[in-house]
């Protein structure tokens, strides 16, 4: 297969379009995959891309979950012919095509709840356009090498019955052998069976954790005892499979039962519980040892909060306009500010504090305010004016905290321009705190801002405390 370039435009993850030279361009789930679909829908090799004779063919290999072109289903083991604005739909993945002179160009988007089939399909949808037989066959012999490499050979086999069952006859039906003429199984044979079976399925379970999963679990779930104080689970998982995955119940309220401990409380914000959002949307676990699930949560919120996605019909958006913003525009406050349940899980002296804020901002003039607003600038400052520590080169009070003078200039009048330039002074990735620097430097720690868990307790990023809570 001769090599050809592909131009890869990742609408989905918001990033720069890259540009790939190679003889197939491999479409799954699989790392080593050169377009890689990251959802549980989408098999490990799903498809395949090439160019023959001027021409690029698309190959499907997913025989569970499906691959549309233009909403027709492409068959199994098939190659069809890619023309302009063609669209190509693998699980919530849409991947819009066009020529670019000798490359192709991809187009990736993401719709979050759709899934293969659930599009709405073009009024006239085009016939298929199968690959010539010549060029189908060198597709075959090209693909088969290439899913040898990526480990995945799931054709059917030869001896696969490929005809439904006949409908057995009257006289068959009715027809019984005598016991002279079956030779009956001795009742050792089953139970030897049967033993031979449980022990293998109990040595697959507790010694060889791959046998039911993708990857091991975290490090984290693999522990015998827990190391965090106080604890934030009521046991150690001990790599077992059972504490997750029961028949009594889902994952999802075995996760949040079993986080309910002394250090954490397995609880969301009312907008997440709205749209259905649990524990495993965030935290994946049979990534590997090395896997660290809290730190993986910080991505999906930019992975889901994006222009180019939406969900049950509404666009999610982009955060702050991809800034980080002060969230005052035109004098009056947008930050919503946050809720009784998030207040309740806050330390006493955070609530003091808001409560004197209110209080002074009462008398100093804001009494022509809304009180909505003036709530929202109590709570915006007490949440900045208590225990937090000034980032390096910023003005603080005696004992390094946020004060005042950290981001206002003058007070006769107030300055309202410096705060604007201040907050991603703080709020860029946490460094050296408990997630350690895992987004960008121009990019914001969602979750220093934005809690997800009101009761959990251990909300507040180390990183950004003076004092120890």
């Amino acid at each position: 297969m001769q090599t050809s370039q592909f131009v890869i435009t990742r609408e989905d993850l918001n990033v720069d379009a890259v540009t790939l030279v190679t003889d197939g361009l491999k479409v799954g789930r699989l790392p080593s995959c050169e377009l890689v679909l990251n959802h549980p829908t989408v098999s490990r090799l799903h498809a395949g891309i090439n160019e023959a004779g001027g021409r690029f063919y698309l190959y499907n290999f997913s025989h569970s979950s499906g691959t549309t072109l233009n909403g027709r289903v492409v068959p199994t083991e098939f190659a069809e012919v890619i023309a302009d604005g063609d669209v190509v739909q693998i699980g919530p993945f849409f991947l819009h095509f066009a020529r670019a002179g000798d490359a192709l160009s991809v187009v990736v988007t993401l719709e979050v709840a759709v899934h293969v089939g659930e599009a709405e399909a073009p009024a006239a949808a085009a016939p298929p356009r199968p690959a010539p037989v010549e060029i189908s066959q060198a597709l075959n012999v090209f693909w088969e090498k290439r899913k040898r490499e990526a480990g995945k050979m799931d054709r059917l086999s030869p001896l696969q019955p490929r005809r439904p069952a006949r409908v057995l006859g009257k006289a068959r039906f009715n027809w019984t052998p005598t016991r002279d003429l079956v030779r009956p199984w001795p009742f050792s044979v089953f139970l030897w069976a049967f033993a031979a079976v449980g022990v293998s399925a109990a040595v697959a379970a507790l010694v060889y954790a791959q046998a039911y999963a993708p990857a091991p679990v975290s490090a984290a779930h693999a522990r015998g005892a827990l190391l965090a104080q106080p604890a934030i689970a009521r046991r150690a998982n001990a790599n077992s499979c059972t504490a997750c995955h029961t028949l009594t119940g889902s994952v999802e309220q075995n996760c949040a039962s079993c986080h309910q401990a002394e250090g954490f409380a397995a609880t969301t914000t009312e907008a997440h519980r709205a749209a259905g959002v649990g524990c495993t949307s965030c935290h994946v676990e049979h990534q590997g040892t090395e896997h660290r699930p809290a730190v993986a949560s910080l991505q999906t919120c930019a992975n889901c909060h994006d222009d180019s996605k939406t969900f049950e019909g509404r666009r999610l958006g982009t955060p702050h306009g991809g800034t980080v913003g002060y969230p005052v525009r035109e004098g009056r406050w947008v930050w919503a500010g946050l809720g009784a349940e998030e207040w309740e899980g806050k330390p006493a002296g955070v609530r003091e504090m808001m409560r004197r804020v209110e209080a002074g901002l009462a008398r100093s003039g804001s009494a022509g305010r809304e009180p909505q607003d003036v709530r929202r600038s109590a709570g915006f400052h007490a949440l900045h004016l208590h225990r937090v520590k000034a980032a390096g080169g910023m003005a603080s009070n005696r004992d390094g905290e946020v004060s005042c003078s950290t981001c206002h200039q003058s007070f006769a009048p107030i300055d309202r321009e410096t705060p604007r330039t201040t907050c991603a002074a703080c709020h860029n990735g946490d460094p050296g705190g408990k997630f350690e620097r895992v987004l960008a430097a121009d990019q914001p720690n969602c979750i220093s801002c934005h809690v997800q868990h009101p009761k959990g307790r251990r909300a507040w990023g180390q990183s950004l405390l003076a004092q120890q809570p």
